[in-house]
């Protein structure tokens, strides 16, 4: 039954790729422009040969009608090509490999910042016994979600490179040069933990089985790390793909402000130019991050909760 779950989700995952390489592909044939002429001539496409924007039109198959061009990249793309870059010449394949590690860096730092920020502050907002230092505690999260990534960074730039000198404004020398994007992105992300965990804390403390647990003589922290915060973190697991999905939709506008080489410096070129590939890849491989990010989310509930596996079990079997 378990198995007939996963075949399900991951049925439904490969219908997520399928839409998101479609959607994409529509938005940029739509986008104004021509692919062609740009690779010929720039921003001045008036000022290219005629000829020659046929002659590269015809090379790229941009020739060809929307419907043959859309089944032949999609037959490719079902078997690991998406072609060509149209400004590089390069497999977008390649050129997505290059742009990765930085970002995996970027994010990967970005997500232990995140978890560690959400969890102590609604950790401390759960504990504390100072009424209007628990108020502070649980206004901050909604007021770091609510602000720009862009914002937060511009605002980080500001403070710690231009003031203080203390981190490179600019560029991806090591380790000192990840410490501000990584926070930019963290802090929006770790707001929205902290605001789910803080909320199911409190709902999950008011249960009947927690006054159960203190009246056989818990102390509070017990209560808080040993019942509440095992019950209360499944509902902000089930946000675990919508989480993922916004350390890197940051990690693309961070990497601009910062000028960060990444995906999002990658994927910002290749709109700007209408190289199709480039695009299409990037947002396939977004897809798939967040398709396995819910999967593993879903794998993990068993190992937190044991109800959920046989509440599950009992769905598919009906």
């Amino acid at each position: 039954m378990w198995l007939t779950y996963i075949a399900r989700r991951v049925g439904q995952g490969l219908l997520v790729l399928w839409a998101a390489y479609t959607i994409s592909f529509l938005v940029l044939y739509l986008l104004p422009g021509d692919a062609a002429a740009l690779f010929a001539g720039g921003a001045d496409q008036e000022a290219v040969d005629p000829e020659l924007v046929a002659r590269l039109r015809a090379e790229l198959g941009l020739d060809r009608p929307l419907w043959e061009q859309y089944l032949t990249a999609l037959g490719r793309a079902l078997v690991g090509d998406f072609g060509t870059s149209t400004q590089t010449g390069r497999p977008a394949a390649d050129l997505l490999g290059e742009a990765l590690p930085p970002t995996l860096a970027l994010t990967g730092f970005a997500f232990v910042l995140s978890v560690v920020l959400g969890a102590v502050l609604a950790l401390a907002a759960s504990l504390t016994r100072t009424a209007w230092l628990r108020n502070l505690l649980f206004s901050l999260p909604p007021i770091g979600v609510s602000i720009p990534v862009f914002w937060i960074g511009l605002l980080l730039l500001q403070a710690f490179s231009f003031q203080l000198r203390l981190f490179p404004a600019m560029g991806d020398d090591g380790f000192v040069s990840l410490v501000l994007p990584a926070v930019t992105i963290a802090i929006p992300s770790g707001a929205f933990i902290a605001q789910l965990l803080s909320r199911s804390l409190r709902s999950t403390l008011a249960q009947p089985y927690v006054e159960v647990v203190r009246a056989k003589g818990a102390g509070e922290t017990r209560v808080q790390f040993g019942h509440a915060l095992r019950n209360a973190v499944i509902p902000t697991l089930t946000m675990g793909g919508v989480l993922v999905g916004g350390l890197l939709s940051g990690a693309v506008v961070t990497e601009t402000v910062f000028s960060r080489l990444g995906i999002g410096r990658l994927v910002v070129t290749a709109v700007n130019n209408r190289d199709v590939p480039v695009v299409q890849i990037v947002v396939v491989f977004a897809a798939l991050v967040f398709v396995v990010a819910n999967l593993v989310v879903d794998l993990v509930y068993p190992l937190v909760d044991r109800r959920i596996t046989l509440a599950r079990t009992a769905f598919v079997a009906a």
